[in-house]
């Protein structure tokens, strides 16, 4: 079966650019100070107030993938680096080159992608004009063509979720976190135009995801 890895970093906008009833609106249930900046650092979670950074995509059995990355109008050329395929572009780009490419798997695997990845990047696809070509949010009991590790590791909702950091830790496998980056510190990175050091991020992110992925193949799997 072919299959891909994918995984995805994304960023909030500035509130600041929000209009003032944007703003309220988005401020509706904060009543503290604490809570608007929680509220401000969420942005990167929703598709109507964040943008796809970065989408990588890692063959579990080749190794080989592909990083698309934003580098926010800053020149970088193409490189290959650990087998992967790096490549700078927009957002809609990014997306455009995306779905040319998932197309052609049976398979896609993902950490909590049913619940963020992929609503998300089939959210900012329209948002930016660009056609989805499969729909990876179908059947939700059938792992075969979305292979999603949260869904399949909490049998579907009926255990506890631990994030991919804790998984990985438990089952002994090399964690993305590893490294002093996060998920949280993504926006910051990308003010500091470490675009590069967000990528290489979400490649160490694709390698936690497919040692898990070979506990669940092997143990797990039906």
């Amino acid at each position: 079966m072919s299959r891909v890895i994918v995984d995805i970093e994304t960023i909030g906008k500035d509130f600041a650019s929000y209009d003032q009833k944007s703003q309220e609106y988005l401020l509706k249930y904060a009543q503290t100070e604490e809570e608007q900046e929680a509220v401000k650092k969420s942005l990167a979670l929703h598709a109507l107030t964040g943008e796809v950074v970065t989408i990588g995509m890692l063959n579990p059995d080749t190794g080989k993938g592909v990083m698309l990355f934003q580098s926010k109008g800053e020149v970088i050329e193409d490189f290959s680096e650990d087998g992967l395929f790096y490549e700078a572009g927009t957002e809609k780009e990014l997306l455009e080159k995306f779905w040319d490419m998932v197309k052609t798997y049976k398979q896609i695997i993902t950490f909590n992608g049913r619940n963020f990845d992929i609503p998300f990047l089939m959210t900012r696809s329209a948002i930016n004009g660009v056609r989805v070509s499969r729909n990876f949010m179908g059947y939700r009991y059938n792992p075969k063509e979305h292979c999603d590790l949260m869904e399949q590791l909490t049998f579907y909702g009926a255990t506890r979720k631990f994030n991919l950091d804790f998984y990985a830790k438990s089952f002994g496998i090399k964690s993305s976190k590893d490294e002093g980056i996060d998920g949280s510190m993504v926006g910051e990175l990308y003010k500091q135009k470490r675009y590069l050091d967000v990528a290489r991020y979400c490649h160490r992110d694709l390698l936690t995801t497919k040692g898990l992925y070979e506990y669940w193949d092997k143990y797990l799997s039906f």
